[in-house]
């Protein structure tokens, strides 16, 4: 698949081809739902907590007597069903990862890939460059490439006057091709790739 070059300015620089079996691949949800239930699970904290009965600072001697008073027979005060007690089968502290094959991250990686270049939401540019670190200018550069809500991936590294320039930019991710990720892809609605980051690609899945 065949894809043309552009500059940030929007002048033509060529074209690229895209390997098949990294962006070709009929897109299977299964995989990516999986990829990105791991990505989401690793996120959360999970600092989330109550005060269970050995939290609670009330007395533990038995209320009343064990028969006799023609209620229930209660103990400690720290119970549940106390006002003040603990919590029953609370949030603890724990953490929300699950293990996924390196594999199956690998092939989702490329099944999403291959979804965004299905729905025609891939664009390879030449470089990322900037002359000033100036937001303005790059987001109306961006505005006349149809840039609005995109995900782009640079080479190793992100040049430092375009990485400054493109942060403050709403809806503009830039990562290098390291970081690249499933669910950074199908969040944002262009996937912007550097010829440098198509051959990244290529060489991490040849």
């Amino acid at each position: 698949m065949d894809l043309k070059v552009t500059t940030l300015d929007g002048k033509a620089a060529g074209s690229v081809s895209l390997n098949k079996d990294i962006f070709g691949l009929e897109p299977r949800k299964d995989l990516i739902q999986r990829c990105i239930n791991w990505q989401l699970a690793k996120r959360q904290a999970g600092t989330h907590a109550v005060k269970n009965r050995a939290d609670i600072s009330l007395t533990g001697k038995k209320s009343g007597p064990q028969k006799g008073s023609g209620g229930a027979r209660h103990g400690s005060r720290r119970a549940n069903l106390f006002r003040g007690g603990g919590r029953a089968f609370g949030p603890v502290v724990r953490s929300h990862a699950h293990d996924l094959p390196k594999k199956v991250r690998a092939l989702a990686l490329r099944h999403a890939l291959s979804a965004k270049a299905k729905d025609g939401g891939i664009v390879v540019v030449d470089t990322l460059n900037a002359k000033e670190a100036k937001t303005k200018a790059l987001a109306a550069q961006f505005t006349k490439l149809g840039f609005a809500n995109a995900l782009i991936i640079g080479g190793d590294t992100i040049e430092e006057n375009f990485g400054r320039a493109a942060r403050n930019i709403p809806n503009i991710d830039v990562l290098p091709v390291q970081g690249i990720n499933v669910y950074d892809i199908l969040r944002r609605r262009t996937l912007v790739l550097t010829k440098a980051a198509v051959e990244a690609l290529e060489a991490r899945f040849k």
